[in-house]
């Protein structure tokens, strides 16, 4: 899965999706625990806070 980050900073928050899930974690903790969204529930939270 490659998880992509803003402009490559290495302390940021990772993004990569599966057709089913859009998953977020810390750049700083790979390893650590992600949230996982689908995408319906992704696209409602990005469409809340860009307003």
């Amino acid at each position: 899965m490659a998880w992509l980050c803003r402009l490559n900073a290495s302390n940021c928050v990772e993004l990569a999706t599966t057709p089913a899930t859009v998953l977020i974690r810390d750049s700083k903790d790979t390893s650590g625990p992600r949230l996982g969204f689908s995408p319906t529930t992704w696209v409602t939270f990005l469409t809340h806070i860009t307003k």
